[in-house]
């Protein structure tokens, strides 16, 4: 399969940037360089987007460790020790072979992130994906954060599961300056992109459905591509100080006008307090964040 599906080539042929597109595209390949080794090895989070086999709904879900815990073990595999609790929506993908996966590596102290993409084998440690699709994208819309301290004493809290939204979930989306979003293709691939903004760029317009502005990229589309060929999509939202994380799974659609827009219709919610144990320091927002609408 080549770098963008029939999906993404129909919103790039729509916005005029297939052009573009191909000279971006150029960048993705399928092997770990090693600057992309050596920036794996320095990261305390890993964020990973697929589709739960037994349900077929999309979740992104966070793995953290103490850095090395996500190396490249050669040119096309990286290697993941530990996973996600059983409580996790991607516990049971994360332990079935050959589950298409989307990984992003996201560096808030760089302002640096790697995306790979690939298939998933379990490993006595944790699991291994084979890369299919592995480049970096630029620093635009990414919150910099100078550090994190691992809090060692956090611990998970007691899982709360709905169908929509509660007035405190959607306070916490309303205050985010960053999401991760998963999505697939066909069964056979996913990607997991990053979203950022000023707090207030996601708009809770129901307890059902969130909304937010695609702001302009790489012009690659991979995600509205999908999204083209497949409205399944998973959220997470992370409270970068507590370490409090929000799934949600539902389905999206691409609203093209004169303000190019994603509406997100919520269909599960997953909390968890005190997933992540870690506390990074407080952001200093991107110069490319447009100022939300009022």
């Amino acid at each position: 399969m080549g770098v963008y599906h029939a999906g993404s080539r129909t919103v790039q042929e729509r916005l005029g940037v297939r052009e573009q597109a191909d000279h971006v595209g150029r960048a993705i390949g399928e092997g770990i360089k090693p600057v992309a080794a050596a920036f794996l090895e320095l990261q305390p989070l890993l964020v990973l987007g697929a589709a739960d086999p037994s349900t077929g709904q999309v979740w992104a879900s966070p793995l953290s460790g103490t850095p090395g815990f996500v190396r490249a073990t050669g040119p096309h595999r990286m290697s993941v020790a530990g996973g996600v609790p059983e409580t996790d929506p991607l516990a049971t993908a994360l332990a079935t072979p050959g589950t298409p996966v989307g990984t992003i590596a996201l560096d808030p102290r760089t302002r640096r992130r790697m995306r790979l993409n690939g298939r998933l084998r379990p490993t006595a440690r944790g699991f291994a994906v084979e890369a299919e699709k592995v480049f970096a994208n630029c620093p635009k819309y990414l919150q910099r954060r100078e550090s994190y301290e691992v809090v060692g004493d956090r611990r998970r809290g007691v899982v709360v599961r709905g169908g929509e939204l509660g007035p405190g979930q959607a306070e916490f989306i309303s205050a985010a300056d960053t999401f991760f979003m998963a999505t697939v293709h066909s069964g056979t691939a996913a990607e997991t992109s990053h979203r950022g903004g000023n707090p207030g760029f996601v708009h809770i317009d129901s307890p059902r459905e969130l909304s937010w502005r695609d702001y302009p990229g790489n012009s690659m589309f991979l995600t509205l591509g999908n999204l083209a060929a497949d409205p399944r999509a998973g959220l997470l939202f992370l409270d970068w100080t507590s370490g409090t994380t929000l799934q949600l799974a539902g389905e999206a659609h691409t609203e093209f006008g004169t303000e190019r827009r994603v509406r997100f219709t919520v269909t599960e919610v997953v909390e968890t307090p005190s997933a992540v144990p870690l506390r990074w320091s407080a952001p200093e927002y991107s110069p490319a964040n447009p100022e939300p609408a009022g």
